[in-house]
């Protein structure tokens, strides 16, 4: 009987334990969400106001009636959605290709590739700025989807290249026997099999890109071709912050990846875990 209750006693303690540890992480964002509908001057009131008297909307209204803070958001989606595009398309070549031949430097190359993941990106940027302006890309488009395929397609590359090697040779080979090609194999065969795997890389690429601050900062000097997490930046005074402002874009700048994360994360796990573990 005593045993009975003392285990009992430490799956209660479990329980007490993992879910303090599932809520802890969770509470800036709560309280982030619940900040950006407070005035500011409620925001560092001691004791914390939980339920605010003054609950207002007129944070998001400013950002959604802003054409400067609707910009940084478009920037975004259109930087992301290229670098998402271009990273699955680049990345279901080489991986193919790695999956699939034997050829001279294949694992050189193999190697640079996990090399350049453990480059620290910081220690890229001033000769990564200097070539930018060479090229007469600073400030542009190009200059932040240059880059981004730059730090997504190492990581990509990687987890396809696995995931290809898990699909056996003998559907090119019973496309092959059809009549059909290699890229007939490929595009009908592989990749619609791959689909698990290319939502992991996607969803890798565009949280990614969609987060980076510090090169979007840089490679840029115009409002018009700013960013979100730089768009959030700069809503920083030099003697004061709308906090309550900031929080409520931070809040609209955190939803694609939550929504995106929420609809696709039984694909994305099983195709990292598939990915990485074979690679």
């Amino acid at each position: 009987m005593n045993k009975k209750k003392k285990t009992q006693r430490i799956k209660i303690l479990t329980i007490v334990l993992l879910t303090g540890g599932s809520l802890w992480p969770a509470f800036p964002v709560f309280w982030m969400v619940l900040n950006s509908f407070k005035p500011n001057n409620e925001i560092f009131a001691w004791p914390p106001i939980w339920i605010s008297e003054n609950f207002s909307l007129e944070s998001y209204f400013s950002i959604f009636t802003s054409p400067e803070k609707l910009r940084y958001f478009l920037n975004s989606y259109f930087i992301c959605g290229v670098v998402v595009l271009l990273t699955l398309f680049i990345s279901i070549l080489a991986s193919y290709a790695f999956s699939r031949f034997d050829f001279p430097g294949k694992k050189i190359i193999n190697v640079m590739i996990i090399s350049m993941q453990a480059i620290p990106p910081i220690t890229l940027l001033i000769p990564y700025l200097s070539l930018i302006v060479t090229l007469r890309l600073y400030n542009t488009y190009g200059a932040l989807i240059l880059t981004y395929l730059l730090f997504t397609l190492p990581y990509a590359i990687l987890i396809m290249t696995g995931y290809m090697n898990t699909l056996p040779k003998e559907l090119d080979e019973a496309v092959r026997i059809d009549g059909g090609t290699r890229l007939n194999a490929l595009w009908k065969v592989l990749v619609p099999s791959a689909v698990p795997g290319l939502i992991s890389v996607g969803m890798y690429t565009f949280l990614r890109a969609w987060n980076e601050y510090l090169f979007a900062l840089t490679l840029t000097k115009t409002r018009e071709m700013r960013t979100v997490p730089v768009g959030i930046s700069l809503l920083m005074g030099q003697h004061a912050y709308n906090w309550s402002e900031m929080l409520a874009m931070s809040v609209l700048g955190s939803l694609p990846v939550v929504i995106l994360f929420l609809i696709f994360q039984k694909y994305f796990i099983s195709g990292m875990t598939a990915g990485a573990v074979k690679s």
